[in-house]
């Protein structure tokens, strides 16, 4: 088969019949399945279980950063054999150009690129368009625009030993394809050259291809350990990809100024006929003709983005190149791979809504002057032209909306349904206070601290959820000096450093975890045996029937597993959240009876993506660590000694990146030794 499914476990509880069902109706044709898995019953397993019997290059799309992490990371492990990858928005900070008029404000597009996770996003790509065993698991931002996958494959180039080009040919090959030079240490996406050799970081990993040159031909060709430096081994080829995912060739590029510069024309006409637009126009002028000067001199301006209908040589309104352009497809042109949307009651939504807040925003950017209108065509697709890009598609969640509802009623099949965890776990139970309480009741956060030191005694780990991040912040100060281990989440802490946090809580660095809706979906957290609801009766989007029942779930990875609800009143939400738990408890106790099951807490291996996430500078401290520190133990002064010395020789040969890799292992030295 394609796909190796390396893994001790088999498919119990509910999942034989689950993977059954979906597998016969991919075969059989259903465009449209829905898996209703309830919290912990293995749904990422049973979809590893489709995807190996399929086939099929795969798709999984998550609604966040930290659940997709947590995913790629799930599927790495039962594939470790095939291409799973990671693809991200590489943003870690991200202020979109707007313009608001009532105040004259313009915003102009701030952002803070994250290199690593820019890495992963062509790994992505470069995998799919070089292999058939690929899992792609994705944010929403595999809707976004990027680079035509033709063009992009179409750049690429292999070389191989007696590949004939010269030394300098070979440079400028590599700045045509958007390498930079450079004399310092190499990083992706980066070259430089020494004597008779080229030596090139590409893309997509963390090795340096070392190309030798013999008069025209390239006569040698060495893979070398980027952290290291060990010689991995001497391949015979080396395939080398672009730089940058936007790709556009020199006479294509002219033919594009070209046609912006009609675009312009017409528009400043169009500025012209209205009369009032004075302003507007020669806003639009002085901006477009100083990116068409950048754009002829260096080939790129800031905003290019915003021209990206002409690079891509589109129609008005015709949909951009995105991730799912780079998925095999059919002869016929239709989509030839599986797509698995994970939580889906949350990530439709967020794919739905996507495309009309950019519009909007777009619009105003257009009608007053600050872009042409060809920037609107930069956006995301819309949610049909998602639904035509994607192929067979199983929808995953434990709370079903009415879109899934929808779909399954549209095609007259029903949902498969997954509720019985092959650990025997049942849905947890859940009290309900604040209702009728005495005169000693102290309040629910004073309640709280009381419920969660007795777990925390016990070694066990404490899931708290507020209605607002200024909350959950306030409330994990105050819980830190009432002397509990905490930490807050939310979607204001930066990607890997979410993904650490919640690392560090299963780890048991800190007992208590307050979030906000961050929390709900998704998170697998098996040493949690209390999750706390605060203000579980109060009407919104964060105390729904949906998000009610997902926060519940995240106590039912532990055979402990309670959730507390505080609340002065039962809502409509409760009441279903409630029942539909003591349902699912019924027939999940019914099963074990008869089956003579003992539930067990769900055993799970501690491992993160941010450890691929990582920078060079960290891998290589963190390697001369795990060298030195046996030493270290047996005479620390002599370490120390020795590593200052080093230090100092390597300021003094001006090999700073050296000097500053060993200072950080001094800093961490001197501090175990105090």
């Amino acid at each position: 088969m394609k796909f190796d499914l390396s893994t001790d476990k088999t498919p119990a509880g509910d999942q034989p019949q689950a993977i059954e069902t979906l597998v016969k109706g991919i075969k059989s044709g259903l465009s449209h399945q829905t898996l209703l898995g309830v919290t912990g019953s293995g749904k990422t397993f049973t979809g590893a279980n489709v995807i190996q019997q399929i086939g099929k290059p795969t798709l999984v799309i998550a609604h966040n950063k930290t659940l997709a992490a947590q995913l790629a990371q799930e599927y790495r492990d039962f594939f470790p054999n095939n291409a799973v990858h990671y693809f991200v928005s590489y943003y870690d900070y991200y202020q979109p150009e707007a313009y608001m008029p009532t105040s004259d404000t313009y915003i102009e597009k701030e952002s803070q690129i994250n290199e690593e996770i820019d890495r992963l996003r062509h790994a992505s790509t470069q995998a799919l368009l070089t292999r058939e065993d690929v899992i792609i698991v994705a944010s929403v931002s595999c809707i976004y625009g990027l680079g035509s996958p033709a063009q992009y494959l179409k750049k690429h180039l292999k070389f191989e030993r007696g590949f004939e080009t010269t030394r300098t040919e070979m440079l400028r090959t590599l700045v045509d394809m958007y390498f930079e030079r450079t004399n310092a240490d190499l990083t992706p996406a980066h070259f430089r050259a020494v004597g008779n050799t080229i030596e090139i970081m590409p893309t997509n990993e963390r090795a340096i291809y070392r190309l030798g040159f013999t008069g025209n031909k390239i006569s040698a060709i060495t893979k070398i350990d980027g952290v290291t430096r060990e010689i991995i081994e001497e391949p015979e080829v080396f395939f080398l990809f672009p730089a940058k995912h936007f790709v556009t060739p020199e006479d294509e590029r002219k033919v594009a100024i070209e046609d912006i510069k009609l675009e312009l024309d017409e528009q400043l006409k169009k500025f012209k006929k209205q009369g009032e637009k004075l302003l507007e126009s020669e806003r639009l002028k002085r901006r477009t003709q100083q990116d068409l000067a950048m754009m002829r001199e260096i080939g790129f301006c800031s905003g290019i983005e915003n021209y990206s209908r002409h690079f891509d040589r589109r129609k008005p309104g015709e949909a951009p190149y995105t991730l799912l352009s780079y998925f095999p497809h059919k002869p016929d042109g239709t989509p030839d791979f599986l797509t698995i949307i994970d939580e889906s009651h949350v990530t439709i939504p967020q794919l739905n809504g996507m495309y009309a807040g950019d519009r909007s925003r777009k619009d105003m950017l257009v009608e007053h002057g600050f872009r042409l209108p060809s920037a609107v065509d930069n956006r995301p697709l819309k949610y049909a032209e998602f639904e035509e890009r994607i192929g067979q598609v199983i929808y995953t969640t434990a709370t079903p909306g009415k879109f899934e509802r929808a779909k399954m009623e549209e095609l007259k099949v029903p949902m498969v349904e997954q509720i019985i965890r092959p650990t025997g776990l049942i849905d947890p139970e859940i009290e309900v206070r604040g209702i009728d309480e005495t005169a000693n009741y102290p309040g629910q956060v004073k309640n709280f601290i009381q419920e969660a030191q007795k777990i925390i005694k016990g070694g066990a780990r404490v899931l708290t959820t507020t209605l607002t991040k200024q909350m959950a912040e306030d409330l994990a100060d105050f819980l830190e000096e009432k002397g509990m281990k905490t930490k807050y989440i939310h979607s204001d802490v930066d990607t890997i450093e979410r993904i650490e946090i919640l690392t560090d809580f299963r780890k048991g660095v800190f007992d208590c975890l307050v979030g906000v809706n961050l929390l709900r979906e998704g998170l697998d957290l098996p040493e949690v045996e209390l999750v706390a609801i605060l203000d579980a009766d109060k009407a919104g989007f964060l105390r729904s029937e949906t998000a009610l029942i997902q926060t519940i779930g995240r106590a039912a990875r532990n055979v402990n597993g309670r959730v507390v609800l505080y609340a002065e009143e039962i809502t409509d939400a409760l009441e279903y959240a409630i029942t539909e738990t003591h349902r699912r408890r019924e027939i999940q106790v019914a099963y074990n009876t008869k089956h003579g099951i003992t539930p067990k807490t769900i055993k799970k291996e501690i491992k993160s993506i941010a450890d691929q996430m990582r920078s060079d500078h960290e891998d290589t401290v963190d390697t001369l660590l795990k060298v030195d520190m046996e030493l270290f133990k047996k005479n620390p002064k002599k370490v120390l000694k020795e590593k200052r010395r080093q230090m100092e020789e390597a300021v003094s040969l001006l090999d700073f990146e050296t000097a500053a890799i060993i200072r950080d292992e001094l800093a961490y030295l001197e501090s175990v030794k105090k």
